[in-house]
């Protein structure tokens, strides 16, 4: 007998996004709005750190039917928080010459009006993602633009094998409803998931595999009881 589950509505939506805001406490929910349209979720609002734009985004994300997320939240320093951008450059090196994820040399770097960019390369896709943490958590930033380029060693033969295999491994992932394809070295993954989570993990997933240059994730988000769910498998 095939079940199915209720589907949100966009007014249930926003509310447990606002929910979630709520229950997050490092958030002050009070200063951020939520609009929710055809699954879409948009933030807007304002808060004192960029880190908190960020987390508010992946608060939103682990909600159960968000399909996207439209970050509209402004970043506005408070008075203890304002840097100007001398300050903010020197201390955006200091940090990433320290963290461990951050390679050595490859990057470069500019800040104007508290907005910082950053580019060169690095081998691994892990490693670009590390320059987001980093800087996201310094104050005064009120915007990152990370061009960083993942180039990484020749690529190693049996790339697909290997992401099926994690994939198979993953507890959050069922693998038999994603299909993996490689061409060169650009992985392209089609399939359905049921959450922006469970999307980001297979992005993650395949970004892992070694010699991987590109990913192209074509996975749809299915939200659990937008179908039957025998067709998951479970």
């Amino acid at each position: 007998m095939k079940k199915t589950i209720e589907v949100k509505t966009d007014a249930h939506l926003q509310r447990d996004v606002l929910d979630e805001l709520e229950w997050e406490p490092s958030v002050d929910a009070a200063q951020i709005g939520v609009t929710a349209r055809d699954s879409v979720v948009t933030l807007t609002g304002h808060v004192p750190v960029y880190s908190l734009k960020h987390t508010a985004e992946e608060v939103a994300k682990r909600v159960h039917g968000v399909r996207a997320v439209a970050n509209e939240i402004e970043v506005r320093p408070s008075d203890t928080q304002v840097r100007d951008d001398a300050e903010i450059a020197a201390a955006a090196v200091h940090a990433l010459q320290w963290d461990s994820e951050v390679p050595e040399s490859g990057l470069r770097l500019s800040v104007e009006d508290g907005w910082i960019k950053v580019s060169g390369a690095v081998e691994h896709r892990y490693q670009k993602a590390a320059v987001d943490r980093v800087l996201r958590h310094l104050r005064g930033v009120q915007r990152i633009t990370n061009d960083v380029g993942v180039a990484p060693p020749q690529a190693t033969s049996g790339i697909k094998e290997t992401i099926e295999s994690a994939f198979r491994r993953s507890a959050m992932l069922n693998a038999r409803a994603l299909t993996v394809e490689v061409e060169d070295s650009t992985v392209t993954i089609t399939g359905d998931v049921h959450s922006l989570s469970e999307l980001a993990e297979v992005e993650r997933t395949a970004w892992s595999a070694g010699g991987v240059h590109t990913v192209q994730n074509c996975v749809t988000i299915t939200p659990w009881g937008a179908g039957p769910a025998e067709e998951w498998g479970y």
